[in-house]
């Protein structure tokens, strides 16, 4: 089919007005104009990328972390009706014998290519900066657990968070990125020479920047200031107006241009209602949309990808630079390599926004999403 649109926004350009062909589940040809024949369907609006999103834990009141492959399901259809065409589960700090299952149960959906990966998100994380992990399950991560669940993994595994400040967190970090799984530094009270050597060791995404990591300081300058300099790295960002302060998502968009992330961060009430709900071993009350443990710690966010957008953009982003830290940018940080653009021999993963950012219509496959 022929799609024409408004704008398309495409890496490095936008297209006004602008045509696609689609062909099975790929993009074939891409112009600017009239296409070379009418078109099948006229889209009224922008037409971006499918949204990528690489931290999640759930929504539409269902969660991955606990291991139903049915409720996985659930959170995956969830977001895609909001845009997200690839989702990465995000596991929470749990026993290892548990997580293990979970990552087999997961795997299978990343096989059948409902989700684009895993992430362990614990056990391996400083107790200082738990939020809202269980601290009596958190640990150092010794050779035998990493291993484990990198065997329980295997290519399902696509992302693990380490505090690099942990006993044997540099040899667990040396070991999973040379299994090919991307290692993201959060949850930490890493010195800036610590966050550094982790870099070194192969870690390259910084779990959502900001939240739950020791804070910069102008004489001990610590992990975000690391991670930040470093180009190697992409950079988290939870963009819901509760986790950062505009002002430091501009900030990061500054200092690390073309490597912003975006990302939801989401658990259960993403996309549903206020209420009771369980994020791992964690129980989770939502209020007027913010998701806090009974102690008070935010417990993940109720965003979608496509309210980060909106809320990027109200906070300084120009759409393109929202529109890439959703898609090219998560894509890129974690080797999805057809996914995230717009362009010819891509996936035609499709995204259609109104004036407002709405989601009027989503492609995944090819194929139109009711």
């Amino acid at each position: 089919m022929i799609l024409t649109a408004d704008r398309i926004i495409t890496p490095g350009r936008t297209i006004a007005p602008g045509w696609a062909r689609v062909v099975s589940d790929r993009v074939t040809e891409l112009g600017e104009g009239s296409p070379p024949s009418p078109a099948d369907v006229v889209l009224t609006g922008t037409l971006v990328p499918g949204f990528v999103d690489a931290h999640c834990h759930g929504g539409g009141g269902a969660s991955f972390t606990v291991g139903d492959a049915d409720e996985a399901m659930e959170v995956a259809s969830a977001h895609l009706r909001h845009g997200t065409t690839s989702m990465v589960a995000s596991l929470v700090t749990d026993e290892v014998s548990e997580l293990e299952r979970h990552v087999r149960v997961l795997g299978e959906l990343v096989t059948d290519g409902v989700l684009a990966g895993v992430h362990l998100e614990g056990p391996w994380l400083s107790r200082d900066f738990c939020g809202a992990h269980e601290p009596s399950l958190l640990r150092p991560p010794s050779r035998e657990d990493v291993d484990r669940l990198l065997a329980a993994g295997g290519d399902a595994l696509r992302m693990v968070t380490i505090a690099p400040e942990l006993d044997g967190a540099m040899d667990a970090i040396r070991r999973v990125a040379g299994a090919g799984v991307v290692v993201g530094v959060g949850h930490t009270d890493a010195t800036w020479e610590q966050a550094g050597e982790a870099i070194g060791a192969g870690a390259t995404v910084a779990t959502h920047l900001f939240n739950q990591i020791r804070g910069l300081h102008h004489r001990r300058p610590g992990p975000i200031a690391a991670l930040l300099e470093d180009e190697r790295v992409s950079i988290e960002l939870i963009s819901d107006g509760v986790h950062v302060h505009p002002a430091m998502l501009r900030l990061a968009l500054t200092a690390a241009p073309g490597r912003i992330m975006l990302v939801t961060d989401a658990m259960g009430a993403a996309a549903a209602d206020d209420g009771d709900y369980h994020l791992g071993p964690i129980h989770v009350q939502v209020r007027d949309g913010v998701a806090r443990t009974p102690s008070g710690a935010i417990a993940g966010s109720t965003l979608t990808m496509a309210g980060a957008v909106r809320h990027s953009v109200a906070s300084g982003f120009t759409l393109e630079q929202a529109v890439d830290a959703a898609t090219r940018g998560p894509a890129a940080a974690l080797g999805l390599t057809d996914v995230g653009r717009i362009e010819v021999g891509a996936r035609a993963d499709l995204v259609v926004l109104d004036e407002d950012l709405a989601v009027t219509a989503v492609m995944r496959r090819g194929a139109w999403q009711s």
